[in-house]
């Protein structure tokens, strides 16, 4: 089997009316379906939900469920909250820088632009407390191609000794990428 794409990618909201506003309001997402039900249908549990999806651009769908009979939503307290996000690529570096003006103008606090050598990326939270990134695509042919040649190296290196590899430290060092 191989997988054609990915469907759409499903997180818990607070309001699903709020949600869908803020994600079209502060992302320019298209609203795209609306599906409730009393019962789950594939475990047949009684439980009313509201799953809304909106459109993330080139074919991919967000969704959420609201769930008004489930405990109120905690983030997951053993994992830093930057670490689970949603990423969405822009264009370019000016619609980026664009759109983070926009947020901050809603009084959306925004962290970066952060420069990650291949991408450029802004940071912020939506309602529900999920973190987003918006990223900017900036590698080379040259930085991809270094990276690709050491991406086993460095995940049997981690998986070995649970310390950060230094093949491609170079992404941080301000030395350019060896060999070049």
């Amino acid at each position: 089997m191989l997988i054609k794409k990915i469907h759409h990618v499903a997180y818990r909201c607070i309001n699903a009316k709020q949600t869908v506003e803020w994600y079209m309001q502060h992302l320019d997402m298209g609203f795209v379906l609306a599906i409730a039900e009393d019962e789950v249908p594939s475990t047949k549990a009684p439980d009313p939900y509201m799953h809304v999806f909106l459109d993330a651009g080139n074919g991919n769908v967000l969704a959420f469920f609201e769930l008004p009979n489930s405990p109120p939503m905690e983030r997951d307290k053993n994992t830093p909250s930057w670490t689970q996000h949603l990423a969405f690529e822009v264009g370019t570096l000016a619609e980026l820088e664009a759109q983070k003006t926009k947020l901050e103008a809603a009084g959306i606090e925004v962290i970066g632009v952060t420069d990650h050598t291949i991408f450029k990326s802004i940071y912020f939270f939506d309602p529900n407390g999920h973190r987003l990134e918006l990223s900017v695509n900036v590698a080379t042919p040259a930085m991809t191609k270094a990276l690709d040649d050491v991406k086993w190296d460095m995940l049997n290196e981690w998986d070995r000794t649970k310390k950060a590899p230094k093949h491609a430290a170079w992404m941080h060092n301000g030395q350019g990428i060896p060999g070049q």
